[in-house]
């Protein structure tokens, strides 16, 4: 049964789009962007945040600014006996920050790698309350504008298709950025299957839904059908590494199937256990990403 909430947004919308459906659907837009509270929801989360402290306390501060305002990057340097580290570019997904991947940050900075995160606008230590895809991709340009290029680009959840999605250069006025290798965890493949969901939720009449999923197109110059990030790995042929768990009850398998048949450059790890947010601090998983960046390094060193 919807809450009383969603009802409430429904017949809103509803009496909106009976004058301007144009004008309902950029409302639904604002509400589709509309960014979770950042303070933990409970104490699981708060003893994470306070476990990730140490680690994040290592990173240096880096304001990155973009069209549209500016968001918090931390680099956390590469050991100091690792000859020629790989800079890995790392981002969250929604309603998450670079807080919760910690383990993450440990795990690839002790395997030899220099560490990039960023934190979305309207997460973390970034300010705003909203976030849209065109946004992440601008902040994703800010960080190769400042840190040069990167050898790795890992994304978990909305950070994987941002990621996907700015290395295929989506957004029309952003050059494409693609790193040497690609790591998308419990990533989305494509981003109509979420605004269709968002409109079945509200109940959107057929009008009102072609408008909300047209703002896309003002704010990026390109079809919501285009930011279809498996086709874009596919198309790029670069070597991609696809980690997800059959149990993910946010991004469903199918997502992670749809990768794996982009190509041949698509390897395919199977998390299962770990579903959608623990596959980012699980052992096994940054093992197998930290085999998978220096997977050139030790064929040569044997």
């Amino acid at each position: 049964m919807a809450s009383f909430a969603i009802k409430v947004i429904r017949n809103a919308l509803r009496g909106v789009a009976v004058f301007s459906p144009e004008a309902a659907g950029r409302l639904a837009f604002r509400l589709f962007s509309v960014t979770p509270g950042r303070k933990p929801k409970n104490a699981k989360e708060r003893a994470a945040l306070a476990a990730a402290a140490p680690v994040i306390a290592q990173g240096q501060p880096v304001t990155l600014s973009y069209a549209g305002g500016w968001v918090l990057a931390r680099r956390f340097a590469a050991p100091r006996h690792a000859a020629n580290a790989k800079r890995v570019l790392l981002v969250h997904g929604w309603g998450s920050s670079s807080d919760y991947l910690a383990a993450m940050i440990e795990g690839l900075v002790k395997g030899g790698a220099e560490v990039v995160t960023l934190d979305w606008p309207g997460h973390g230590g970034s300010p705003g309350r909203t976030l849209t895809m065109p946004a992440a991709v601008r902040a994703i340009d800010a960080a190769w504008r400042h840190f040069g290029n990167f050898d790795v680009s890992v994304g978990h959840s909305f950070g994987g298709g941002s990621l996907a999605c700015a290395a295929g250069g989506i957004v029309c006025d952003v050059r494409s950025h693609v790193a040497k290798k690609l790591v998308l965890i419990g990533a989305p493949s494509e981003m109509t299957w979420l605004f269709k969901g968002f409109g079945k939720v509200l109940r959107l009449a057929p009008k009102t839904q072609d408008a909300f999923e047209g703002v896309v197109e003002r704010l990026s110059g390109r079809r919501l059908d285009a930011f279809d990030a498996a086709q874009i790995v596919g198309m790029l042929a670069v070597p991609t590494l696809i980690v997800h768990a059959e149990d993910d009850k946010e991004v469903d398998a199918e997502h992670a199937r749809r990768y794996a048949a982009a190509g041949p450059n698509v390897e395919m790890y199977w998390a299962n256990g770990f579903g959608h947010r623990r596959i980012v601090s699980a052992a096994p998983v940054i093992d197998r990403i930290n085999a998978f960046i220096h997977a050139e390094g030790q064929k040569a060193a044997a």
